[in-house]
């Protein structure tokens, strides 16, 4: 009977690399919170008694004021569909700034194409130890990948039951794992940009229409020509809905497009890295 080699997973420990703790209280607190605040703007900012010149002393949900001053307070007659929509534009800042602070620091500090390249210059030498040093100067995402399949690689210079393809495939299979925990982080909360993105603009239109059927409303039950300065004035309020979901909408999208092509280069780093770190052991320990 032929003799069976040992693989990868029998001869070596289980990966090193932890799974990342992070809470994630932000992405259930901060709609309903953003929302919240939307409605307190548009009730206590918008529908400010102050800025009409016909101020409703009833309705406390939704007073009924006649005749805005400016064009800030004109806002809040285009109904209860603003404060969803300020809700909207404040959850893209949110989220914003949260996937910021996140992707700044998985790309770490210096470039992540000079990283790479002064951890092959040391693994060409033969120097581990210098390319864990670079990894932990970089401390970014592409960092974290190289880092924990440099640890595997180092213990497969010494490893004597394994042939080289094993080696190799243990050092993938690490590195793949650490990808799969890191770029979940990446991506995490990205859907709230993209689903405003397309939501944001229907949600306009229903208030555009609903702003409308209230205009033609007024105009059958009024009749004449005296309505007709009534249903001009409806028409623009009822718009106001929809340019308030136009511009959430292209925030969103240009958010989400930078944040999704920063990730894309973070993640073509993690697979040059993988790809450098088998490259280099398979050539350099035969």
């Amino acid at each position: 009977m032929a003799e069976t080699k040992p693989t990868a997973t029998a001869s070596v420990k289980a990966t090193s690399v932890q799974a990342k703790k992070s809470g994630n209280a932000i992405s259930w607190l901060a709609p309903v919170i953003c929302i919240i605040a939307g409605y307190a703007i548009w009730r206590y900012l918008m529908g400010s008694p102050d800025g009409f010149k016909n101020p409703a002393t009833e309705g406390w949900f939704w007073p009924e004021h006649k005749n805005p001053k400016d064009a800030f307070h004109r806002i809040y007659e285009g109904g209860i569909i603003v404060p969803l929509l300020i809700g909207m534009f404040l959850m893209v800042i949110t989220f914003s700034i949260e996937r910021y602070m996140t992707i700044r620091k998985a790309l770490g500090s210096g470039s992540i194409a000079d990283f790479i390249r002064k951890v092959q210059y040391h693994l060409a030498n033969k120097n581990v130890d210098a390319a864990l040093s670079e990894c932990d100067k970089q401390r970014g995402s592409v960092a974290n990948v190289m880092k924990a399949g440099l640890r595997r690689y180092k213990e497969m210079i010494s490893e004597p039951t394994m042939n080289t393809d094993q080696k190799v495939f243990a050092i993938q299979k690490e590195v793949e794992e650490a990808t799969a925990l890191e770029l979940p982080m990446l991506q995490k909360n990205l859907v709230f940009l993209s689903t405003i993105t397309s939501v944001g603009t229907l949600i306009a239109l229903l208030g555009t229409v609903m702003g409308m059927i209230r205009s033609f409303q007024a105009l059958g039950e009024e009749g004449g020509a005296g309505a007709a300065g009534q249903l001009a004035v409806g028409i623009s309020e009822a718009l106001y809905n929809t340019a308030l979901g136009i511009g959430t909408s292209a925030f969103a999208l240009i958010m989400y497009n930078v944040f999704t092509t920063k990730i894309d280069a973070i993640t073509y780093g993690i697979d040059e890295s993988g790809f450098t770190l088998t490259q280099s052991f398979a050539s350099l320990y035969k």
